[in-house]
């Protein structure tokens, strides 16, 4: 049995100790399974500056720089010799389509045989590449999936975190989707606290008026995500909330996935445990995939609000 921590040697605040809690009490990890998503984060710039941005996104913020195409090759090459089950790779930023080089990496990983995720807010951005993605997915049918960044079926509620011009360019943006056959799915926000059910009704009301495809009943057409607020009192995640909550650590995000960026400075690239911890430098993994490939302690209000209670997944 562990012996008790004595009390001047607990940690002076919650998320503050990689092993102990606050509270005194061992704190949980998760064991990597299979690395099933590749993560890549494009760079941080962004055409919008939204205002609860969990990666801090603006036209001016370039701490994550553009990965190029040579490096995303390099990263498919390590999955192959490192014979990772990866099935697909998902690239978020800033906005994608900013990189000069998108086109290019998601064909790249397409020729490879990978499933390809996307995220985007659908503007002028994207449709700037629109005969390009009409050809990739003519020529690798069902493989590429954009998702859409539409924080609610509201005009006003979507423009308070996008902006005032944000809403007719990414309903644009879907319809073309839409009636041009992609497979394309909608992300919003679940920061206001409304009803999911309510919700729900809302999206399936606007994709029914705007003649958009998507079943808003779907959770795989439409995906709502469990809000992170960092100053929000979350608990810490321990060794004992597997079984309270009866959960299994093999379901949590990083069990499957890590996220590659390219920090502002650097030569290299940096494999990060999270998507949603692009920044941080206690879940910096590595330089490889390989050398990622540890156990990841959940060490983060968003470890506990996002990942554990809230079960939400980029992927």
């Amino acid at each position: 049995m562990n012996k008790p921590i004595p009390l001047l040697e607990l940690p002076s605040k919650k998320f503050s100790d990689p092993n102990i809690t606050a509270k005194g009490e061992q704190r949980a990890s998760v064991a990597p399974v299979d690395l099933e998503t590749l993560w890549i984060n494009t760079g941080s710039l962004c055409n919008l500056s939204c205002e609860h941005c969990y990666i801090e996104s603006t036209p001016t913020n370039d701490r994550l720089v553009y990965i190029s195409s040579d490096e995303v090759r390099r990263l498919l090459e390590e999955i192959e010799t490192e014979n990772f089950n990866t099935r697909e790779i998902g690239f978020t930023g800033g906005e994608p389509f900013l990189n000069p080089d998108m086109v290019e990496i998601i064909e790249a990983c397409l020729e490879k045989g990978f499933e390809v995720l996307v995220l985007t807010n659908a503007m002028n951005t994207m449709l700037r590449a629109a005969d390009a993605l009409i050809v990739l997915n003519e020529n690798y049918p069902g493989k590429l999936t954009l998702r859409v960044s539409l924080d609610h079926y509201l005009e006003s509620r979507h423009a308070e975190e996008r902006g005032k011009r944000s809403w007719k360019p990414a309903i644009k943006g879907l319809k073309w989707l839409s009636d041009n056959d992609f497979a394309f799915c909608v992300a919003g926000r679940t920061f206001w606290g409304e009803d999911e059910s309510a919700m729900r009704a809302g999206y399936a009301e606007l994709f029914a008026n705007e003649a958009i495809n998507l079943d808003a009943q779907d959770t795989d057409d439409l995906v709502l995500f469990p809000e992170m607020d960092t100053e929000a009192d979350v608990p810490e995640i321990t060794t004992a909330c597997w079984g309270i909550l009866d959960k299994s650590p093999d379901t949590v995000m990083c069990a499957s996935s890590r996220m590659v960026v390219k920090h502002k400075g650097d030569e290299h690239l940096s494999v990060q445990a999270c998507t949603l911890l692009p920044y941080d430098q206690r879940f910096n993994m590595g330089r490889t995939l390989r050398e990622s490939w540890q156990p990841i302690k959940l060490n983060h209000p968003h470890c506990a609000k996002f990942c554990v209670l809230g079960s939400g997944s980029c992927s």
